[in-house]
């Protein structure tokens, strides 16, 4: 079953939607929209985008030196993924993989061929 969009005034007259999974949990909430019409392209927006959309990571903030002792035992961090589709990492690489092998096969087809050994009937 898919979330639900809810649109919805606020007190000072601007429009504001939220996206609800459904158990009714909040999963995202907009920011303020003037009108009602606006409000309607942000959702479209969303829709639109969402689903093809990158993540990216965005790193912490430089810590001071103190607190990076204390943490200098923690285990290392995942390498940063970002910028890699939802398939490639749903299937480890594989996509990105398959993408640069047909890209290479099809950049050899665009290669005259020439032929040495041609038989003589």
């Amino acid at each position: 079953m898919a979330g639900m969009f809810e649109l919805f005034a606020e007190a000072d007259a601007s429009f504001r939607f939220r996206l609800t999974a459904p158990d009714g949990t909040v999963m995202a909430l907009s920011r303020s929209f003037p009108d009602k019409r606006a409000a309607i392209a942000g959702i479209a927006a969303v829709r639109e985008y969402a689903g093809m959309g990158f993540i990216t990571e965005i790193p912490a903030p430089k810590q001071a030196p103190t607190q990076a002792a204390a943490q200098a035992q923690a285990p290392a961090a995942l390498p940063n993924r970002s910028r890699l589709s939802s398939a490639a990492r749903t299937f480890g690489g594989r996509a990105a993989r398959r993408k640069r092998q047909v890209l290479v096969r099809w950049r050899q087809s665009l290669r005259p061929r020439v032929v040495t050994n041609i038989p003589a009937w």
